[in-house]
Formats: C-alpha cells, structure tokens, sequence
C-alpha cells in the first residue's frame, strides 16, 4: 500500500512539494544532483541539521527525509527570544559552514543561484532564516536546500543575522536589542575581530540584494518574485537596507564594544 501524499505549505521557490510517510517529495531541478551531493557530504561530515539526500522517486521528483517540526517563523520564533535558542541557531550555522568547507561539488555541478554572492568560499545555503528552520522537540535543521550555491561564511551569516535578530524596519518586529542579539549571534557563531568588522558592511548590502533582485524579477514577470514585489516585499528590504545602513555605528558598538 502507498502512503499518501499530505501537501507542504511555505516556501516560495516552486509548487507541488508533499510528504510521503517519513519523507518529503518536491520537483527536482537541474541543480538537484548538485544539492544532494551537498547534503550527501554533510551528513558524511557528520552534520545532521539538514534532511537526508534519497535520490528521486518514480515520478522524477527528489527524494528527502522529513524533519519532523515547525518552521521557527512565525509561530515558533518566540522560542528565539531566549538566548540560549538564539544561540544554538547560530551554533547551528556555523557547524554547517564548517562541515561544508571540506565539500568537493561534483564535476560540471549546476546550482540554483538566484543572487549573485560576494565570493566562493563554500557552497552556502544563501536563505538560512527563520522560515527554514525547523524546530523539533529535540533536534533542529535547516530545510529548503534548493538555492544552495557559492557563496562565503558571512554572506551567509549575514542573511541570518538579518532574519534572527532581527534587523527590521517593521515596528511589528523591529527589536530594541537588536544589537546585543547581533553580537550573541556572532559570539556563539565564533566570528573572530576582522570577521565581525568585515560583516557590519554586508549586513546592507545583503538586504539589499534581495531588493534589487525582487525588481529585477518583476520587471521579467518571473514569478512567484513578481507577486512577492505586488504584496510589497520589495519595499521591505529596501526599508530594512535603510535601517541597517543607518545604524552601522550601533552595530559596530554591539559586535566590537
């Protein structure tokens, strides 16, 4: 008997993504064989916050185990409040860059890069966020592998500090301590002096990629990016580039202090 195929909601990258008993089936991609090579070394590495690579089933679709839990966003992300979660997200991040740091991408490799990052350093996850990470009553993982592709540790990181700090613009989410849960994230992540001052630049000029690419998609009319751009995504990350870039002296303070 097959077990049934139970619809995923969120992400934003394609349709059609279900859960077959213990594992999750989603369209596959010119860069799937890339990514599960990835995935595949991780967990040879020893990392285990990442679903396991299964190849693809009958119908052509890749193959990944499920990671029982809820995304941290929305409804868990209270449980970052607390230093010690806040801290293990990061810990989380950096035993990813440090597994992956040893990957070899397979010959002619081919990745899904939506932004163009600042180096090669690694093959970096390039959405670690709240919204994929998955919080389970003992282990946690990132999901949504898909655009994974070169990238560097602090293009990385920060994206990250961005979702799980935050650094936003919104009074609904806007932090008064978002400086101090900065420099907690970059303590439990290990970010040497050069790192956090190298880091403070890229905290803007990543958001504000994600602005200039969501224009550049809805410009094409390349969805799901152009509705994103409708529903005002845009305007986002370019509100948050502004307070991120107008507060560099409050992040140095926090991350350098």
């Amino acid at each position: 008997m097959t077990d049934a195929e139970t619809p995923l909601s969120g992400g934003n990258m394609s349709g059609g993504v279900v859960r077959v008993g213990d594992t999750v089936r989603r369209p596959a991609g010119p860069w799937t064989p890339a990514v599960h090579a990835l995935l595949a070394h991780l967990h040879e590495a020893g990392f285990d916050g990442a679903p396991r690579p299964l190849g693809t089933d009958e119908r052509g679709r890749e193959v990944l185990t499920f990671i029982p839990g809820t995304p941290a966003w929305p409804g868990q992300f209270h449980l970052l409040d607390d230093d010690a979660q806040l801290g293990r997200a990061a810990r989380l991040i950096r035993d990813f860059h440090d597994a992956v740091a040893t990957f070899t991408p397979p010959s002619g490799a081919r990745w899904q890069a939506l932004i163009p990052a600042d180096g090669d350093e690694i093959i970096a996850h390039h959405d670690l966020a709240p919204w994929n990470l998955v919080i389970g009553e003992q282990h946690w993982a990132f999901i949504d592998w898909d655009t994974a592709a070169p990238g560097t540790r602090l293009w990385d990181l920060a994206y990250a500090m961005h979702g799980f700090a935050p650094l936003s613009a919104s009074p609904a989410y806007q932090r008064h301590d978002a400086g101090r849960r900065l420099r907690l994230i970059a303590d439990a992540y290990g970010l040497t002096e050069r790192q956090r001052l190298d880091i403070i630049p890229l905290l803007a000029r990543r958001t504000q990629a994600m602005h200039t690419f969501l224009a550049e998609q809805a410009a094409r009319g390349t969805q799901p990016w152009s509705r994103l751009w409708q529903q005002g995504h845009g305007d986002a990350w370019q509100a948050d580039t502004s307070y991120i870039t107008q507060r560099e002296d409050q992040w140095h303070r926090a991350l350098l202090g």
